[in-house]
């Protein structure tokens, strides 16, 4: 099959290519930079260039597939204050893959989110899907992201074979450079490994090898509608996290209050605090998927997160 990835060159993306490449499959890459363009041919995948507000470039490149699977998201733009401009780019992203797959029993995956889909319990793939009050209150961004992954669901009734996987917020493994070398870096910069409260707040985790697989996995069989959740483990105490820092870095592990947290953690104060496990078992009975890789705690200790890049 020959499948048109958005996200193709990044942390998750660039494993799903290769994922999908040694299964057999043709691989179309979107990219926005000769980097990424080169990075993609140097994986054995073709190259659309262009950008998620190219709506005409990926309706092209949607309708000549024999599948999509979305995972570009403008995080520069999200995490520098624009949060609504980048979940509205995304929404229509999707509406456009949605208009170019109508009716052909086609799929299309998009990755969406566990964190927040229900605080402080375990959430399984059957929640989540019901308007939260508390993101109505907000009336943009989170609440956009929302509805486009209940829309992206939705054209299970247009004849399109939809799925939606949700990432746990650290998707792990050597060379990451998301939430887990943030909370390294802050731990460096600070000379102590912090935790908000008393680090009891679980997070799940996944080795970026293991979403890789479902994501192949989701593309190929998914039944339409699916709800899938790329999850190893569970829920890791944040205080067990700290530990593992801690001890690698040489730093005091310590607790530090809510009310100091912005101005310890910053961005990821909001976060780093959250409570919000989240189960897979519906996903692997569904999908005969099991993690392979190290879990989260597995993977801090072999080092990797704690080198210094070279100058």
């Amino acid at each position: 099959m020959r499948y048109f990835l958005t996200g193709a060159s990044g942390w998750i993306g660039s494993a799903v290519v290769s994922e999908l490449i040694e299964a057999g499959h043709q691989v179309v890459g979107l990219a926005r930079s000769d980097a990424s363009a080169a990075a993609l041919t140097q994986a054995g995948a073709q190259v659309q260039r262009g950008t998620l507000d190219d709506l005409d470039i990926l309706r092209d490149a949607a309708a000549a597939s024999d599948g999509v699977i979305h995972l570009a998201f403008k995080h520069d733009i999200a995490f520098s204050g624009g949060f609504d401009d980048a979940a509205n780019a995304d929404r229509r992203a999707v509406e456009v893959f949605g208009d170019a797959l109508a009716g052909s029993d086609r799929p299309l995956v998009i990755a969406s989110g566990t964190l927040g889909v229900a605080p402080g319990k375990l959430a399984t793939e059957r929640d989540g899907h019901e308007p939260d009050p508390a993101l109505a209150a907000m009336g943009g961004g989170p609440r956009t992201r929302w509805g486009t992954a209940e829309l992206a669901l939705s054209f299970a009734d247009r004849g399109i074979r939809s799925s939606i996987v949700r990432l746990p917020p650290t998707n792990h493994g050597d060379g990451d450079n998301g939430f887990m070398a943030a909370i390294v870096g802050i731990a460096r910069d600070k000379g102590v490994s912090g935790y908000i409260g008393d680090g009891a707040n679980r997070w799940p985790a996944v080795h970026r090898l293991d979403s890789a697989r479902l994501f192949r996995l989701a593309v190929e069989k998914a039944p339409a509608g699916s709800t899938l959740h790329a999850v190893a483990d569970e829920g890791v105490p944040i205080r067990d996290v700290a530990d593992v820092i801690g001890r690698h870095l040489s730093v005091p592990v310590v607790a530090v209050s809510p009310d100091d947290a912005a101005g310890h953690f910053t961005w990821l104060a909001g976060f780093l605090g959250l409570d919000s496990p989240a189960s897979s078992a519906l996903t692997r009975e569904l999908m005969g998927w099991q993690p392979t890789q190290p879990g989260l705690i597995d993977d801090l200790d072999k080092g990797h997160y704690f080198l210094i890049p070279s100058a």
